[in-house]
Protein backbone atom coordinates (compact mmCIF):
# COMPACT_ATOMS: atom_id res chain seq x y z
CA UNK A 1 0.00 0.00 0.00
CA UNK A 2 1.18 3.42 -0.92
CA UNK A 3 0.43 6.76 0.51
CA UNK A 4 2.22 10.04 -1.26
CA UNK A 5 2.26 12.80 1.60
CA UNK A 6 3.50 16.29 1.53
CA UNK A 7 4.32 19.04 3.95
CA UNK A 8 4.81 22.78 4.14
CA UNK A 9 7.42 24.46 6.41
CA UNK A 10 6.10 27.77 5.86
CA UNK A 11 6.10 31.07 7.96
CA UNK A 12 3.25 30.89 10.61
CA UNK A 13 2.17 34.55 11.93
CA UNK A 14 -1.03 35.71 13.57
CA UNK A 15 -2.12 37.20 10.14
CA UNK A 16 -4.74 34.99 8.95
CA UNK A 17 -4.90 35.80 5.54
CA UNK A 18 -0.73 35.61 4.96
CA UNK A 19 -1.55 32.12 6.65
CA UNK A 20 -4.32 31.28 4.45
CA UNK A 21 -2.12 32.47 0.96
CA UNK A 22 0.83 29.95 2.33
CA UNK A 23 -1.44 27.08 2.87
CA UNK A 24 -3.60 27.49 -0.50
CA UNK A 25 0.01 27.92 -2.10
CA UNK A 26 0.98 24.32 -0.72
CA UNK A 27 -2.27 22.51 -1.46
CA UNK A 28 -1.53 23.64 -5.07
CA UNK A 29 1.64 21.83 -4.79
CA UNK A 30 0.58 19.18 -3.69
CA UNK A 31 -1.60 18.63 -5.70
CA UNK A 32 0.67 19.30 -8.66
CA UNK A 33 2.62 16.41 -7.15
CA UNK A 34 0.04 13.96 -6.62
CA UNK A 35 -0.04 13.92 -3.24
CA UNK A 36 -3.10 12.17 -1.32
CA UNK A 37 -2.60 14.36 1.78
CA UNK A 38 -0.83 17.63 3.07
CA UNK A 39 0.56 18.34 6.45
CA UNK A 40 0.95 22.01 7.94
CA UNK A 41 2.89 23.25 10.76
CA UNK A 42 1.56 24.02 14.38
CA UNK A 43 -1.01 26.99 14.50
CA UNK A 44 -0.89 27.88 10.60
CA UNK A 45 -4.21 28.56 9.74
CA UNK A 46 -5.14 30.72 13.21
CA UNK A 47 -1.44 31.60 14.30
CA UNK A 48 -0.12 29.67 17.29
CA UNK A 49 -2.01 31.98 19.92
CA UNK A 50 -5.28 31.21 21.86
CA UNK A 51 -5.87 35.14 21.10
CA UNK A 52 -7.10 34.45 17.28
CA UNK A 53 -11.02 35.50 16.23
CA UNK A 54 -12.80 32.24 15.69
CA UNK A 55 -15.12 33.74 13.16
CA UNK A 56 -11.67 35.06 10.62
CA UNK A 57 -10.12 31.53 11.27
CA UNK A 58 -13.77 29.83 10.37
CA UNK A 59 -14.30 31.71 7.16
CA UNK A 60 -10.41 30.91 6.28
CA UNK A 61 -10.97 27.28 7.15
CA UNK A 62 -13.64 26.98 4.77
CA UNK A 63 -11.94 28.59 1.96
CA UNK A 64 -8.72 26.35 2.53
CA UNK A 65 -10.64 23.15 2.98
CA UNK A 66 -13.40 24.02 -0.23
CA UNK A 67 -9.63 24.94 -2.41
CA UNK A 68 -8.16 21.25 -0.93
CA UNK A 69 -11.19 19.40 -1.41
CA UNK A 70 -10.80 20.97 -5.29
CA UNK A 71 -7.29 19.78 -5.57
CA UNK A 72 -8.46 16.27 -4.36
CA UNK A 73 -6.16 16.41 -1.88
CA UNK A 74 -6.39 15.34 2.14
CA UNK A 75 -5.25 17.50 4.80
CA UNK A 76 -3.43 17.30 8.13
CA UNK A 77 -3.94 21.24 8.96
CA UNK A 78 -2.52 22.83 11.73
CA UNK A 79 -4.96 25.17 13.19
CA UNK A 80 -6.29 26.93 16.82
CA UNK A 81 -9.74 26.69 16.62
CA UNK A 82 -12.79 27.29 18.94
CA UNK A 83 -15.14 23.97 19.02
CA UNK A 84 -18.77 24.57 18.64
CA UNK A 85 -19.76 21.66 20.97
CA UNK A 86 -18.31 23.04 24.24
CA UNK A 87 -16.98 26.33 23.39
CA UNK A 88 -13.45 25.72 23.96
CA UNK A 89 -10.73 26.65 22.20
CA UNK A 90 -8.28 23.85 21.06
CA UNK A 91 -4.47 23.59 19.52
CA UNK A 92 -5.59 20.83 16.32
CA UNK A 93 -4.33 19.58 13.60
CA UNK A 94 -7.74 18.76 11.79
CA UNK A 95 -8.14 15.92 9.53
CA UNK A 96 -9.95 15.55 5.93
CA UNK A 97 -9.87 12.84 3.40
CA UNK A 98 -9.69 14.48 -0.25
CA UNK A 99 -13.12 14.61 -1.27
CA UNK A 100 -13.27 17.13 1.74
CA UNK A 101 -15.02 15.04 4.08
CA UNK A 102 -14.24 15.89 7.87
CA UNK A 103 -12.24 13.20 9.94
CA UNK A 104 -11.63 14.26 13.26
CA UNK A 105 -8.99 16.27 14.93
CA UNK A 106 -6.15 15.76 17.59
CA UNK A 107 -5.35 18.15 20.10
CA UNK A 108 -2.45 19.35 21.95
CA UNK A 109 -2.28 16.64 25.01
CA UNK A 110 1.29 17.67 26.73
CA UNK A 111 0.70 21.70 26.41
CA UNK A 112 3.28 24.23 26.91
CA UNK A 113 3.58 25.60 30.35
CA UNK A 114 5.63 27.29 32.91
CA UNK A 115 7.36 25.01 35.93
CA UNK A 116 5.73 27.53 38.06
CA UNK A 117 3.14 26.38 41.03
CA UNK A 118 0.13 27.28 39.13
CA UNK A 119 2.59 26.35 35.71
CA UNK A 120 1.53 29.11 33.66
CA UNK A 121 1.07 29.21 29.60
CA UNK A 122 -0.68 27.09 26.54
CA UNK A 123 -2.60 25.09 29.19
CA UNK A 124 -4.41 27.20 30.67
CA UNK A 125 -5.41 28.57 26.98
CA UNK A 126 -6.62 25.21 25.25
CA UNK A 127 -8.71 22.06 26.27
CA UNK A 128 -7.51 18.94 25.09
CA UNK A 129 -9.51 15.19 24.32
CA UNK A 130 -8.15 11.94 24.54
CA UNK A 131 -5.68 10.45 22.18
CA UNK A 132 -7.08 8.96 19.12
CA UNK A 133 -6.15 7.25 15.70
CA UNK A 134 -8.15 8.21 12.41
CA UNK A 135 -8.82 6.42 9.11
CA UNK A 136 -7.14 7.94 6.02
CA UNK A 137 -7.80 5.72 2.60
CA UNK A 138 -7.88 2.81 4.92
CA UNK A 139 -4.62 3.72 6.79
CA UNK A 140 -4.80 4.17 10.74
CA UNK A 141 -2.63 7.54 11.45
CA UNK A 142 -2.50 9.45 14.24
CA UNK A 143 -1.73 13.46 14.98
CA UNK A 144 0.96 14.86 17.05
CA UNK A 145 1.48 18.45 17.50
CA UNK A 146 5.20 19.87 18.85
CA UNK A 147 5.95 18.93 22.35
CA UNK A 148 3.31 15.87 22.19
CA UNK A 149 6.15 14.18 20.47
CA UNK A 150 9.22 14.95 23.22
CA UNK A 151 7.99 16.30 25.52
CA UNK A 152 10.67 18.92 26.28
CA UNK A 153 11.34 19.14 30.09
CA UNK A 154 11.73 22.80 29.79
CA UNK A 155 8.48 23.60 28.07
CA UNK A 156 6.07 21.87 30.35
CA UNK A 157 5.71 20.35 33.81
CA UNK A 158 3.58 17.65 32.95
CA UNK A 159 4.94 13.90 32.81
CA UNK A 160 5.88 12.57 29.30
CA UNK A 161 2.75 10.07 28.37
CA UNK A 162 4.92 8.52 25.31
CA UNK A 163 2.75 9.18 23.08
CA UNK A 164 3.71 7.92 19.77
CA UNK A 165 4.05 4.61 21.71
CA UNK A 166 0.53 4.91 22.68
CA UNK A 167 -0.61 5.63 19.39
CA UNK A 168 1.72 2.42 17.82
CA UNK A 169 -0.36 0.28 20.36
CA UNK A 170 -3.65 1.63 18.89
CA UNK A 171 -2.61 0.85 15.39
CA UNK A 172 -1.33 3.64 13.72
CA UNK A 173 1.27 3.36 10.85
CA UNK A 174 2.14 7.14 10.34
CA UNK A 175 2.38 9.76 12.49
CA UNK A 176 1.96 13.30 11.34
CA UNK A 177 3.67 15.90 13.42
CA UNK A 178 2.75 19.44 12.97
CA UNK A 179 5.61 21.70 14.96
CA UNK A 180 5.78 25.26 15.76
CA UNK A 181 8.84 25.46 18.26
CA UNK A 182 10.26 28.59 19.31
CA UNK A 183 14.19 29.68 18.44
CA UNK A 184 16.60 32.74 19.12
CA UNK A 185 19.39 31.74 16.90
CA UNK A 186 21.49 30.70 20.18
CA UNK A 187 23.02 28.34 21.93
CA UNK A 188 19.83 26.48 23.50
CA UNK A 189 18.29 26.47 19.82
CA UNK A 190 20.94 24.31 18.98
CA UNK A 191 20.42 22.15 21.60
CA UNK A 192 16.82 22.16 20.89
CA UNK A 193 17.32 21.44 17.23
CA UNK A 194 19.24 18.47 18.23
CA UNK A 195 16.73 17.16 20.79
CA UNK A 196 13.70 17.44 18.52
CA UNK A 197 15.76 15.12 15.84
CA UNK A 198 17.03 13.26 17.95
CA UNK A 199 13.17 12.27 19.26
CA UNK A 200 11.62 11.95 16.44
CA UNK A 201 14.11 9.59 15.35
CA UNK A 202 14.22 7.72 18.53
CA UNK A 203 10.53 7.19 18.98
CA UNK A 204 9.69 6.60 15.12
CA UNK A 205 12.26 3.65 15.06
CA UNK A 206 10.84 2.94 18.81
CA UNK A 207 7.18 2.59 17.32
CA UNK A 208 7.80 1.16 14.41
CA UNK A 209 6.35 4.52 12.65
CA UNK A 210 6.48 6.73 9.59
CA UNK A 211 6.61 10.37 11.06
CA UNK A 212 5.62 12.90 8.92
CA UNK A 213 6.67 16.51 10.76
CA UNK A 214 6.39 19.72 8.98
CA UNK A 215 7.75 23.07 11.48
CA UNK A 216 7.10 27.01 10.94
CA UNK A 217 9.94 28.54 9.74
CA UNK A 218 9.07 31.79 11.09
CA UNK A 219 11.61 34.00 11.07
CA UNK A 220 12.91 32.23 8.04
CA UNK A 221 16.57 34.16 8.89
CA UNK A 222 16.85 31.47 11.72
CA UNK A 223 17.09 27.76 11.37
CA UNK A 224 13.70 25.84 12.24
CA UNK A 225 13.28 24.62 15.87
CA UNK A 226 13.27 20.81 13.97
CA UNK A 227 14.03 20.12 10.07
CA UNK A 228 10.88 19.29 8.57
CA UNK A 229 10.50 16.35 6.63
CA UNK A 230 9.76 12.19 6.51
CA UNK A 231 11.31 9.66 8.84
CA UNK A 232 10.69 5.72 8.37
CA UNK A 233 10.03 3.15 10.66
CA UNK A 234 14.17 2.29 10.67
CA UNK A 235 14.79 5.68 12.40
CA UNK A 236 16.10 7.12 9.03
CA UNK A 237 15.15 10.43 7.18
CA UNK A 238 14.21 9.87 3.89
CA UNK A 239 13.08 12.91 2.99
CA UNK A 240 14.08 16.30 4.47
CA UNK A 241 13.68 19.81 3.30
CA UNK A 242 16.68 23.07 3.93
CA UNK A 243 16.68 23.63 7.60
CA UNK A 244 15.45 27.38 7.35
CA UNK A 245 12.84 29.53 4.99
CA UNK A 246 9.85 28.08 3.45
CA UNK A 247 10.06 25.06 1.49
CA UNK A 248 7.69 22.49 0.47
CA UNK A 249 8.17 18.68 0.42
CA UNK A 250 6.48 15.38 -0.90
CA UNK A 251 7.49 11.64 -0.52
CA UNK A 252 6.00 8.26 -1.41
CA UNK A 253 5.61 6.22 1.51
CA UNK A 254 5.51 2.32 0.82
CA UNK A 255 3.83 0.28 3.98
CA UNK A 256 4.62 -2.88 4.41
CA UNK A 257 0.95 -5.08 4.65
CA UNK A 258 0.67 -6.95 7.75
CA UNK A 259 3.11 -4.86 9.72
Amino acid sequence: MKIRVAGAQMPVTKDVAANERYIAAAIYFAAAEGADILLTPEGSLSGYTPQFDPATVEAALERVTAKAKAAAVGLALGTCYLEPDDGKRYNQIRFYQPDGNFVGFHNKILRCGSLDDPPEGELRHYAARPLRTFQFNGITVGGLICNDMWANPGCTPMADPHLAQQLSAMGARIIFDAVNGGRDGGYWSDIAWTYHECNLLMRAHAGGLWVVVADSCEPARLRCSCPSGVISPQGQWVCQARDHGPENFVCTIELEEGT
